[in-house]
């Protein structure tokens, strides 16, 4: 037979939980205004961006909030490598972690005409001024011109070999219509064309050129290598 104290201590217990309960959907219903929402893992943004690329209004109430909706809104007009979504109950409020991305050449694109400065990270994508890291921005060296998302892959392997080999870019421009040209410190202007597919076989014709150019001391001053064909690469000397 159960004891009266068992039965209050299980009351108890019972109405402890119930309150708590109670007091979490009660949260959950409040609205977050702009000053509960607290970003951290860089100090590059402030709550004003949050808003600004997202589509909530404030206030909204906590619940309300899609998550994994906001961490997709944020994550490219931002430039992040990764963006973190989280309601909180206790401290009461939206909590957002960023990743930012590590700049390692300048960067241009065109937008309606406009020309827009920013920068490139490993991964080949674009990030906005406002939202890079200042840290490293005057040890870069590159440059690259015409950005657009469907060249992230193919840029991103171009500075990726630049780490990988002993070449140094200076500059990755791609035409109107898509045309990459490359210029290396020790080979010039490089030619590189419009088929993404051959960038790997294309980078390696760079790699060992400069290496067999370097080991043989050759004098002659490069205009440009045509590497369009990397089956048939074509090398234009300056003429005396």
């Amino acid at each position: 037979m159960k004891t009266k104290k068992t039965i209050n201590n299980r009351s108890f217990l019972l109405l402890i939980l119930f309150l708590s309960t109670s007091l979490i959907s009660l949260k959950t219903l409040k609205k977050v205004n702009i000053q509960d929402i607290r970003i951290s893992g860089s100090e590059l943004f402030s709550q004003n961006d949050v808003v600004n690329n997202s589509s909530l209004k404030f206030p909204i109430r906590l619940i309300f909030i899609k998550t994994n909706f906001l961490e997709k809104e944020l994550k490219q007009p931002l430039s992040l490598k990764n963006v973190s979504v989280n309601r909180q109950i206790f401290p009461f409020g939206l909590r957002v972690h960023v990743n930012t991305r590590i700049p390692i050449a300048y960067g241009e694109r065109i937008v309606n005409n406009e020309k827009i400065s920013g920068f490139i990270d490993k991964d080949g994508v674009f990030i906005n001024k406002q939202y890079a890291e200042k840290s490293n921005l005057e040890s870069l060296t590159i440059k690259v011109f015409g950005w657009e998302e469907k060249f992230q892959k193919i840029l991103s392997e171009l500075l990726i070999a630049q780490e990988n080999y002993e070449l140094e870019i200076d500059k990755i421009t791609f035409s109107p219509n898509g045309f990459l040209t490359l210029e290396e410190e020790n080979l010039n202007t490089i030619f590189l064309g419009f088929n993404p597919n051959l960038i790997n076989y294309q980078i390696q014709i760079i790699n060992y050129l400069n290496n067999e150019f370097k080991k043989i001391n050759f004098s002659e001053k490069i205009d440009n290598i045509d590497l369009t064909d990397p089956n048939n690469p074509k090398i234009k000397v300056f003429k005396p």
